[in-house]
């Protein structure tokens, strides 16, 4: 029986604070065998059926339904997508529990700044955005409805994700301090997303170089509250915290939205974000569909190869268990770099290199669906994004946030895990059983929920081993590079490969894989 259809029924006798009750779940999403077909030291068989295309785009997530999206604009139609999954969309998947719709992956999308136009665009062909008396503005109906998010911090919830009620003056002051440092960094460079559209500046290379805990070390920002806090923000946002991901990266995450602001500075409007209840999947399922019969799902790309007048891609069918040869004029290269450097026949330096210095952080998606609500705690109310403090994980976001109904009732509560920094973490999420992983978020979640697990019907865990690169140092410092790799391809002759992936901004956001995607077409 393949992983993907396990299927778990238990009786979990829950915590000692509610009647066992039946749970049912297990993994679901992602077709962990399917990528280990490559591990694998095999000889693949000659293909039984040859296909022709003008455009080969091996791989369906953001960047790859980007690429699709802007060959149709340019008017080319003769092209295919080969994806590995039974959908497309990468990390930014959905799904549903129980009938209510829910995300596999990426929930949100920060409203963009005009430092992303095809992304701007996309939203205005969706309807998202559009100009009113000279004046941009998004459909209310998608952007996150307040309130938008609590912190369970000494047994209440308090509004925001920054550590405040009760602090002492010394935390408050290092909250201002890092408040201007961040301030003082954004008037010194630019702090854009996506990135990729320029090199770094000499202050930003610098900080590329080092950890974010080193640079909060040398500026002497040891407040275990301020630390806490921005170790989450990077966990949260590219899924290592502070002692491995680099301190551009850690300045980025504010300097390229809304800044930091200390508790009772003038903060006035955070940065709107655009959310539905399956996530970013309602972006990308939107993406997909006006490919028809071109997007083929269930494909584990084996080769990419340059040939004499084009390319050949050799791809394993996994419903025909065939591989099915594509032979193209030029292909699009949409996967991770590290499947890129194995599937690229002969790859060029810049590939391997790429490879081998990219490390991967692991995630875990867990959609818990519970029968009604849950009781709460002193302090706000239940927002769209409810973290713990100290927490292993990242919280979760209430799939029924965005909802009109007059009643709250039953939901679906969508919990994330970064394993970046845990030792052995892609091995442990490969191994370890559903329902220890059941057990470990029910008891993490009733710290601040002790009616969670009998009020819990199922969970369904989604994990990626390789979710995201992370922007280790050793990345950072390559930021730009794929502007780089544009400019040499046009020297080749003929220019037949173009890579787009996120793995080439350095970090794995929804802008950057847009907008290398549209590059590449």
């Amino acid at each position: 029986m393949h992983r993907r259809h396990f299927l778990a029924t238990t009786t979990l006798p829950l915590l000692g604070c509610a009647p066992a009750r039946e749970i049912v779940g297990g993994f679901t999403g992602i077709a962990v065998e399917r990528g280990h077909l490559l591990r694998e030291a095999r000889t693949w068989p000659a293909p039984s059926v040859t296909r022709r295309t003008d455009v080969l785009i091996a791989g369906g997530g953001v960047a790859g339904l980007a690429a699709a999206r802007a060959l149709r604009l340019k008017g080319v139609e003769d092209f295919a997508l080969l994806e590995l999954e039974d959908s497309a969309g990468g990390n930014s998947r959905g799904g549903a529990v129980n009938g209510i719709a829910c995300p596999l992956g990426a929930h949100y999308l920060p409203v963009p700044s005009d430092d992303a136009p095809d992304v701007q665009n996309l939203l205005e062909e969706l309807g998202l955005r559009q100009r009113v008396a000279g004046r941009w503005e998004y459909d209310e109906r998608h952007l996150c409805h307040s309130p938008q998010e609590r912190l369970f911090f000494n047994g209440t919830w308090q509004d925001g994700l920054l550590p405040v009620q009760g602090v002492g003056a010394g935390t408050l002051a290092q909250y201002q301090k890092f408040a201007m440092l961040v301030e003082q960094l954004r008037q010194q460079a630019h702090w854009t997303i996506p990135m990729s559209n320029r090199p770094l500046a000499q202050v930003q290379l610098a900080l590329a170089a080092i950890t974010f805990a080193a640079y909060l070390n040398q500026q002497g920002l040891d407040d275990p509250h301020l630390r806490w806090y921005l170790d989450y923000c990077c966990r949260d946002d590219v899924g290592a915290g502070t002692a491995t991901v680099s301190a551009w990266a850690g300045i980025h995450y504010f300097a390229s939205r809304h800044g930091f602001h200390a508790p009772g500075a003038d903060n006035g409007e955070r940065d709107n974000v655009l959310t539905w209840p399956e996530g970013n999947a309602w972006l990308t399922r939107r993406l997909a569909a006006p490919l028809g019969d071109r997007l083929h799902t269930g494909q584990v790309v084996v080769r990419i190869a340059e040939t004499r007048h084009g390319v050949e891609v050799d791809a394993f069918n996994t419903a025909t268990q065939t591989v099915e040869r594509w032979q193209a004029s030029r292909a699009i290269v949409a996967l991770p770099v590290f499947i890129a450097a194995r599937v690229v026949q002969n790859p060029p330096d810049f590939l391997t290199q790429a490879a081998a210095r990219t490390t991967y952080a692991p995630w875990l998606v867990a959609n818990i669906h519970i029968d009604k609500p849950l009781h709460d705690r002193p302090g706000p109310a239940p927002s769209w994004d409810n973290v713990l403090y100290n927490a292993p994980g990242l919280g979760y976001v209430d799939a029924m946030h965005q909802s009109l109904l007059p009643v709250p009732g039953a939901t679906v509560l969508s919990y994330y895990r970064a394993l970046g920094d845990v030792p052995q973490g892609r091995r442990l999420l490969l191994e370890k059983p559903w329902s220890a992983w059941r057990d470990d978020i029910l008891a993490e979640l009733a710290v601040a929920h002790p009616d969670l697990a009998a009020k819990t019907t199922r969970m369904d865990i989604t994990r990626y081993g390789h979710a995201m690169a992370i922007p280790t140092p050793a990345v950072s410092s390559q930021i730009g590079l794929q502007r780089r790799l544009h400019l040499r391809g046009q020297l080749q002759k003929p220019q037949r490969l173009a890579f787009a992936h996120s793995d080439w901004a350095g970090y794995s956001v929804f802008e950057e894989a847009f907008t290398l995607g549209h590059r590449a077409a």
